[in-house]
């Protein structure tokens, strides 16, 4: 079974798939405040615009980081 995580900053809800992730320097190292993977969560969108989080989400490399307006209806999947 995949393991997929959630967060939210109210506006968007940002899905991460941990086993993708091969370019976790490459978040952190545009969006510091955000993510942070000494820390638990290791995603933290309350520290950064909605617009900064879209920007760094769509430059994701491996696909691990989606992202979708919590307006919009979703499927668990």
């Amino acid at each position: 079974m995949e393991i997929v995580k959630k967060y939210t900053n109210g506006e968007i809800t940002i899905v991460w798939k941990p086993k993708l992730c091969t370019f976790a320097t490459y978040c952190f190292k545009l969006s510091p405040t955000v993510f942070k993977p000494k820390e638990r969560p290791w995603i933290q969108p309350e520290n950064e615009s909605t617009k900064k989080m879209i920007s760094t989400i769509e430059k994701c490399p491996s696909g691990a980081l989606t992202y979708y307006y919590n307006t919009e209806k979703q499927s668990d999947e």
